[in-house]
């Protein structure tokens, strides 16, 4: 099936026009295509193959409309640096419509009712981040939004210093967000906010149409997804850095890519957002900033949900987190069997690592090929005496394991990944694409596809990250 094929609906416009503003995209000048994403393609339904760039590239600069598309922008509102704000919305983001259970939007793609003091823009530095941190997030098995293509251009936007603007074509089953419910309760509009759930029970829980106590049930939902989001997230040593409730999706999925990081020395204190001058969003504050927003969503869902069934629900989020991350720790660490004091064994790991300034992910990938030669695993570390007690603690634990070494090894590789998309790294393909060279945006976008294979092409970006480029930290500014 041909893109030009699809007949695209648009079931948000059912709900009254308050909740959005109808407005068509604002082409940029001489627009050229970065790349696109094959299996994003696939998502839809679409063949790889019948796509013509020149015509992808005019969708995405909105001088095509899709067949059945009505572009509009959604109202939110949000807590941003724990701070409400009555109303934000899609300041730069316009919705095309629903697709095969996706949601297409672009970013980047014009002003709108909710651009407030901004240009509606996204730049090409930012744009190339998004578009290949949700492949990265994806195949690392963290639920994401996605993304399909990437557009470039030659009009200037004013940031820091003047850039490319840029657009990206980007996927979500909803784009609902915690925002989204904040702003109709805090604006006293009850029945809206009432419309809203049914609608993101039909849109993405219909498994709960018609349930008794349904609204509980699906913020119950939302509290676990949320939960195991995040776990994921500290598992792989990802940084989000901006965790504003208006960020965050109402279905547990990880979206708006702005200042994130992978980390690259162990720093449980990491900012990535240097305009997070206190730490809120710092690496080890994720798990408590996520409890703090879905109390703000809880909150926000009060004349639905009484006080008592909501708190109820979200006294269970600490106990969705823990397990879910001692699993993806076991399976990290390749144990099948735990001893009694399991927390304390994945506690002294971390500090270990921030101790010895150990590079989390070519850490546990080494551990992936362990049978007892610690020489490769002491030469990541500063702190090799550290380590060498607790690969002590580690081979006890080998010992009670029920499986062979192959077995571990197996299931340790295709957990810990051989590459992250570390920030250095990104930076290096934008640097190119700035000179009209996007041959690196596009061999990224496979290495973050693949991220447990081998990729000899790619190999010096499995080693530790440079010392001058480790945990930088990065603007708002997209």
């Amino acid at each position: 099936m041909k893109i030009e094929t699809i007949s695209l609906t648009t079931p948000y416009l059912n709900l009254d026009p308050i909740f959005y503003h109808e407005v068509h995209p604002t082409p940029l000048h001489n627009p050229q295509l970065v790349s696109y994403n094959t299996d994003a393609v696939q998502l839809l339904g679409l063949d790889p193959d019948q796509i013509v760039p020149e015509q992808l590239t005019n969708i995405l600069n909105g001088t095509q409309i899709l067949n059945g598309s009505r572009p509009y922008a959604m109202c939110y509102a949000g807590h941003q640096f724990g701070y409400f704000v009555p109303r934000l919305g899609d300041g730069r983001a316009i919705n095309l419509g629903l697709y095969n259970g996706w949601n297409l939007q672009l970013k980047g793609s014009g002003q709108t009712l909710y651009s407030r003091q901004g240009d509606g823009r996204a730049v090409l530095r930012s744009s190339i981040r998004e578009y290949l941190m949700s492949e990265a997030m994806h195949a690392l098995g963290i639920p994401t939004s996605r993304a399909l293509a990437l557009i470039s251009s030659d009009e200037k936007v004013a940031r820091e210093n003047w850039e490319r603007g840029a657009i990206v074509l980007r996927l979500s089953p909803s784009w609902i967000r915690f925002g989204s419910f904040e702003y109709f309760f805090h604006s006293n509009k009850h029945a809206q906010l009432e419309q809203l759930a049914d609608f993101l029970i039909t849109e993405s829980f219909p498994e709960l149409v018609g349930v008794e106590d349904a609204y509980t049930k699906m913020y119950g939902e939302i509290v676990k997804r949320t939960a195991h989001m995040i776990a994921h997230w500290q598992s792989v040593g990802f940084n989000h850095g901006v965790m504003n409730t208006d960020n965050m999706s109402a279905i547990g999925i990880t979206i708006d890519y702005g200042p994130y990081a992978f980390l690259d020395t162990f720093e449980s204190g990491y900012i990535c957002n240097h305009t997070d001058h206190e730490g809120r969003y710092s690496y080890d504050n994720q798990p408590r900033i996520g409890h703090w927003n879905l109390a703000q969503l809880g909150r926000a869902l009060s004349p639905l949900i009484s006080p008592e069934k909501s708190a109820h629900e979200l006294e269970k989020y600490g106990n969705y987190f823990t397990t879910k991350l001692l699993e993806l720790l076991k399976n990290k660490l390749g144990l099948d069997t735990l001893p009694d004091e399991e927390s304390t064994l994945f506690r002294s790991l971390f500090t270990t690592m921030e101790n010895g300034r150990t590079d989390m992910t070519p850490f546990f990938r080494t551990l992936s090929h362990y049978e007892g030669d610690r020489s490769p695993l002491l030469a990541l570390s500063l702190a090799p005496n550290q380590l060498n007690d607790w690969l002590d603690i580690y081979d006890e634990c080998l010992q009670i394991n029920t499986s062979s070494v192959h077995e571990r090894h197996a299931k340790m590789l295709a957990c810990n990944p051989k590459y992250v998309l570390k920030n250095y790294i990104l930076q290096e393909a934008i640097d190119l694409a700035e000179k009209d060279d996007f041959s690196l945006v596009n061999g990224l976008l496979k290495l973050a596809q693949s991220p447990y294979d081998e990729h000899p092409e790619f190999e010096r970006y499995a080693q530790s990250t440079p010392l001058q480029h480790t945990n930088l930290k990065l603007s708002c500014s997209s």
